[in-house]
């Protein structure tokens, strides 16, 4: 299967280092003639890195979740583009039955982290090998402020948009990739995980649907965002133009003048009414946007990437639908 991964840096090779002497005492008593308590025990484990896999698993899962340890590792807000495994995330993840996560560039980690499975049975899901053709490059389109490189990051060429999950197409053909390795790890609840999935897949089509209706009806057909821009697959899939300050996975926060006054021509130029941005930043680069625009009284919208979702707005009743159908409210809004 074709890897999305690099060679890790040497500091981040000394922290799994680190990592596996703190983990070898437990991992030692694993080794003394008996397999770890994962191939015995009669819980289903399964480690998802980012809350739309987490929550995609639990809709598969059904009735049947109160009897599966379900770990979504970035639970506390933390960006995908930033985390860092612990030592007992590493733990979990080799002792695991499923581990899915989504294979770009910010997972460089997990190499290191599957080097030394506790359990050979472990099924591994690569998102972003599971959609093969269907992955993105990254792009830069007119005004964009391009992220500054290395050299060694220059040569490594393309790189891929990572931000999968924000297709409702995607995440449909995703959730039967998913539902097919838990059956296969759980046969005998195998046709209850098949019946969840194809429901679950069924309102993916009802809201992709909506979407498709809202931008058929639009009077506009670009989006702008001051900001970055995670939502490619979202606006491909329906045919949408856009313009936006930053890369999907850029780390970049400062936009220059050059860029700022592009972006507010365009603004003027398509008459758009709003400027997007995505949860979690400060809004002041969008702000700026408008204010340099001819009649400064565009509104600010909001659009959720799922990046940083904490376990307790799961535990809240945020979904991965409710999410999307939050967004489409919003596109709703930018397409007037």
């Amino acid at each position: 299967m074709k890897k999305y991964l690099s060679f890790l840096p040497i500091a981040r090779r000394a922290i799994f280092g680190i990592a596996a002497v703190l983990m070898a005492g437990g991992l030692a008593a694993c080794s003394s003639g008996t397999k770890p308590d994962v191939q015995t025990k009669d819980t289903l484990s399964i480690v998802t890195t980012i809350f739309p896999e987490y929550d995609w698993v639990q809709n598969i899962l059904g009735e049947n979740k109160a009897e599966a340890e379900v770990t979504m590792l970035l639970d506390n807000g933390v960006d995908l583009h930033s985390y860092q495994p612990t030592a007992d995330d590493i733990l979990k993840i080799r002792t695991c039955d499923l581990f899915i996560y989504v294979g770009g560039e910010s997972d460089e980690w997990v190499e290191d982290a599957l080097q030394e499975q506790a359990n050979e049975d472990m099924v591994v899901i690569n998102l972003l090998d599971a959609l093969g053709e269907q992955v993105k490059e990254e792009e830069l389109v007119p005004g964009m402020e391009p992220e500054e490189k290395g050299a060694e990051e220059e040569d490594e060429g393309s790189e891929y948009d990572e931000h999968v999950w924000l297709s409702l197409k995607n995440a449909s053909y995703l959730v039967n990739v998913i539902s097919d390795a838990i059956q296969s790890i759980d046969a005998a609840n195998a046709e209850t995980y098949k019946n969840n999935a194809e429901a679950y897949m069924e309102k993916l089509a009802a809201l992709d649907k909506e979407y498709q209706a809202a931008v058929t009806g639009a009077n506009v057909t670009t989006l702008l965002f001051g900001d970055r821009f995670p939502f490619r697959y979202l606006v491909d899939d329906y045919g949408l133009s856009y313009y936006a300050a930053f890369p999907g996975c850029s780390a970049e926060s400062e936009a220059s003048f050059e860029t700022v006054l592009f972006l507010a021509q365009k603004v003027d130029e398509l008459s758009l009414h709003s400027v997007i941005t995505i949860e979690g930043t400060d809004h002041k680069l969008a702000e700026v946007i408008v204010q340099n625009t001819k009649d400064k009284d565009q509104q600010i919208l909001t659009m959720d990437s799922m990046q940083s979702a904490t376990l307790w707005e799961v535990q809240n009743g945020v979904s991965y639908l409710s999410v999307m159908e939050e967004n489409l409210a919003v596109l709703k809004k930018a397409l007037q």
